[in-house]
């Protein structure tokens, strides 16, 4: 009779709570570089003055094309959209936007965005990382965004690299977003958030939320002149603008983290198991003999799958082997199985 199933050793062939740290490309495919950008016409007439998602392929003729991200423009007092406070009219998307991403990130006390070293901005920009995306979290220090206008390209990354001990909010772990390059695989900073004291710095980084935080301020002064208009009760499309300046730029580069879990299951085959097959050539139909003679004293079988059961014999999981496994009498195996959670 073949050997069917065997119990395993919890003390000896199983080994869990093996974790470790994984890092790979944020966009769809697990790609690194994300340089082309689409928009869906439907979804910007439906939700569009709320916020835009980002497609790495045309939706339109990609009918399996996936969001990357979104981006959103928001402001305090609701300027740059349409809606009046007070009125029938109260429908102020920037406004809905800006308290949103306060409720999410900041204090309950706290009512505004406040860019390093102090500076309290009303207009924000947001980017909001896919959440099938990220998984867990962005990995820190391993992402640039290239923002680009007529008159040139400005590069952010944030600065983890030049802190061990980073603010701890509502949102999660915090660090400023500053100009610099991550391309020589080093976070090079080109200017450093405390020193930004006119507009504060570019944004502010929530990687264990996936999201950014722009200063919309900022992003409307020097060559880069976003453009934003925060006039009251009208639609600006200003998230069209943060759009324009993303897809032109076409260099997002992100890498997400995920912490993994693994357990370890070694499933033995000792030389005098798992001999005989239960495949009814494997017998003759007379007498029940090995259909090969020579196998008569010595068996062979060749594995090719392992299957993992519950204490009711019911398979939960098969393994498949790279290639058939010869078993005998005089061969042992150990196969590893190696579960991720």
């Amino acid at each position: 009779m073949a050997e069917i199933y065997t119990v395993f050793n919890t003390e000896e062939d199983i080994i869990t709570d093996i974790n470790q740290t994984i890092s790979s490309g944020l966009w769809s495919g697990g790609i690194g570089t994300l340089q082309t950008m689409h928009t869906s016409s439907t979804q910007s007439g439906s939700s569009g003055k709320y916020f835009y998602d980002v497609y790495k392929t045309n939706p339109s003729s990609d009918s399996e094309a996936e969001v990357q991200f979104s981006m959103a423009f928001g402001h305090l007092d609701g300027s740059g959209s349409a809606g009046i406070l007070g009125t029938s009219y109260t429908d102020r998307p920037s406004a809905a936007v800006y308290s949103q991403f306060r409720n999410l990130l900041l204090a309950p006390n706290d009512t505004k965005f406040t860019f390093s070293p102090s500076k309290d901005i009303k207009h924000i920009y947001a980017i909001s990382m896919a959440r099938a995306r990220m998984r867990e979290k962005v990995d820190p220090g391993n992402w640039e965004l290239h923002l680009s206008s007529s008159a040139g390209t400005v590069k952010l990354i944030d600065d983890s690299g030049a802190t061990t001990d980073p603010t701890v909010s509502q949102g999660g772990r915090v660090f400023n977003v500053v100009s610099g390059s991550i391309a020589s695989g080093t976070a090079v900073t080109d200017t450093a958030a405390a020193s930004e004291t006119t507009d504060g710095a570019y944004g502010l980084f929530y990687p264990d939320m996936g999201i950014m935080i722009l200063n919309g301020q900022k992003l409307d002064q020097g060559y880069l002149a976003l453009a934003t208009n925060t006039a009251s009760n009208a639609a600006h499309n200003n998230t069209g603008k943060l759009y324009n300046s993303v897809s032109a730029s076409s260099y997002f580069v992100a890498r997400r983290e995920e912490q993994l879990s693994t357990t370890h299951y070694f499933c033995r085959l000792t030389n005098k198991k798992y001999n005989f097959s239960t495949n009814p050539t494997f017998f003759t139909q007379s007498d029940g003999s090995l259909t090969v003679s020579s196998m008569q004293n010595d068996p062979k079988v060749y594995m090719t799958t392992v299957g993992m059961y519950n204490d009711s014999n019911e398979l939960l999981a098969v393994a498949k082997l790279s290639k058939p496994l010869l078993k005998s009498f005089s061969r042992e195996a150990i196969v590893k199985v190696k579960l991720d959670f």
